[in-house]
């Protein structure tokens, strides 16, 4: 098992590394008193999870001197711990504090800097046991979600750290507000039109041959998965981990399905990442159903 705890000062970035340790499949605790970690330890082996990681900071109080204590006991048991230490110059610390307008767990009356000069002797210890040190002074989010990234997540692949869901829906319906992407192919020809067609939906394999067959649909197809290859490893690099396709048709049973079913195929024949949902095919069964 991989455990790692993380800690550093306040301030300088441990919820978003907890996130993104999160991300690539960690077990996370945060502000767990440091005398149970091994209780925690042996819990995570007993239940078989392969990565763990724990934040610990001052905001344990007088808890965080047991720490330790406790790291001791995990050699004295040869269980294997790494520690990711965060840092910030007392500049960037003072900044995201006002900006946040949030008072020191150390200072909560006083000076911002009174309170980190006291966390880092606090933490001179931990920080020089520490086995990754990183200094997000500079570092915007996607830059630490990269060093994060880099350091715990080697066994994922770059195409799976993006989540993408293709999502077909129908327009008279309202468009997905969580939708990164809108794609409209109301420019299709529509089989609801044809008698033959219109009991069936675009996982039926009358519509879905139907709607393939058209040139549109090809010269979209082509134009659509090109696209998105040349998107997904830019997000991804932006340290973006969902992606949410919309494909709408008017009543998203036809047309949007059966395209959103060929993306969906062909993203995961690439090695992405990809789900389907489709939204409204059954709409007409769950009339007045509110819809996001």
């Amino acid at each position: 098992m991989r455990f790692v705890i993380v800690t550093g000062l306040s301030g300088a970035g441990k919820t978003e590394a907890t996130k993104s340790l999160e991300d690539i499949g960690y077990f996370c605790v945060d502000n767990l008193p440091p005398k149970l970690i091994p209780k925690f330890s042996e819990a995570c082996n007993g239940g078989n999870i392969e990565k763990a990681a724990l934040v610990m900071d001052i905001r344990g109080g007088i808890f965080f001197d047991d720490l330790f204590e406790s790291l001791l006991y995990l050699k004295e048991n040869a269980f294997q711990y790494e520690i990711l230490f965060l840092d910030s110059s007392d500049e960037v610390l003072v900044k995201r504090f006002k900006e946040s307008r949030r008072s020191h767990p150390l200072s909560p009356n006083g000076r911002v800097l009174t309170g980190i000069d006291s966390e880092r002797k606090k933490l001179r210890e931990i920080k020089d046991r520490a086995d990754i040190i990183i200094d997000t002074s500079k570092y915007a989010i996607k830059d630490l979600r990269a060093k994060i990234n880099g350091y715990y997540g080697d066994d994922i692949v770059p195409e799976k750290q993006l989540s993408v869901t293709v999502l077909s829906f129908g327009f008279k319906y309202g468009i997905p507000v969580d939708s990164d992407l809108v794609f409209d192919v109301r420019f299709i020809p529509n089989p609801f039109y044809i008698p033959e067609l219109k009991k069936y939906c675009g996982n039926d394999e009358p519509v879905k041959k139907y709607v393939m067959e058209q040139e549109e649909t090809i010269a979209f197809i082509y134009r659509f998965n090109d696209m998105l290859k040349f998107l997904i490893p830019n997000y991804i690099k932006e340290g973006k981990r969902q992606l949410i396709v919309s494909i709408g048709c008017t009543g998203g049973r036809h047309r949007s399905v059966a395209i959103a079913n060929q993306i969906n195929d062909t993203l995961l024949k690439e090695g992405f990442s990809s789900k389907i949902e489709h939204r409204d095919i059954n709409e007409d069964l769950n009339k007045g159903a509110k819809k996001l």
